[in-house]
């Protein structure tokens, strides 16, 4: 037979996770779903970007662009499979360890052999990772540094690729955090309104 000790203490208890369940499982959730996709229902739903109708990709997660004719993104640490969204993550390779060193090395051979065996100096996000391995952005001078590639793949004047770059550039959040960026896909799909790539 159950105390009255034992009673008193269960129905509490018992009470307050039904309560919390409800409260934390299901209205607050609801609530919080509901102010999003009213007011951010661009956010809430994946900062999707269509062109004509279909999805495109995300303003939030990098793409693996690879042809000659298209910016390239930073080099994406999430598994297997660049820009990866379930593998999400950094390399982890600290700056003495020779295997980032390595990998470093070979994408800076590989940058230099696309432009022609360029001996500029190559930003540093085109070299490494980000912490997330799903970077969208690159940074102004990374872009500038492929313009050259681009416009000729593309047929293009390079001062109309640097002001598509320029176009397409993003100031730091509210003026103050972080640094002037450039959404690789966005900048790929204004490439391509302005001058389709043509397959041979």
């Amino acid at each position: 037979m159950k105390s009255p000790a034992l009673k008193n203490t269960l129905r509490p208890a018992l009470t307050l996770f039904i309560l919390l369940g409800v409260l934390l499982g299901g209205i607050y959730p609801a609530i919080v779903t509901g102010l999003a996709q009213a007011f951010f229902p661009h956010q809430a739903n994946g900062s999707v970007i269509e062109r004509r109708g279909v999805a495109v990709g995300s303003e939030l997660i990098g793409q693996n662009f690879s042809g000659p004719g298209y910016f390239w993104g930073r080099p994406s640490a999430a598994g297997n499979f660049p820009n990866n969204g379930m593998a999400s993550g950094g390399s982890n390779l600290g700056p003495t360890n020779p295997a980032l060193k390595q990998a470093a090395e070979e994408r800076a051979k590989a940058l230099s052999e696309a432009s022609d065996g360029s001996r500029r100096a190559i930003p540093i996000d085109l070299l490494t990772a980000s912490g997330s391995g799903l970077d969208p952005h690159i940074s102004p001078a990374a872009a500038d540094y492929q313009a050259m590639r681009v416009a000729q793949a593309r047929g293009l004047e390079i001062e109309r690729v640097r002001a598509l770059i320029r176009n397409n550039s993003e100031a730091p959040q509210w003026g103050l955090f972080g640094e002037p960026r450039v959404n690789v896909l966005k900048l790929n799909l204004a490439l391509d309104e302005v001058a389709p790539l043509v397959v041979k």
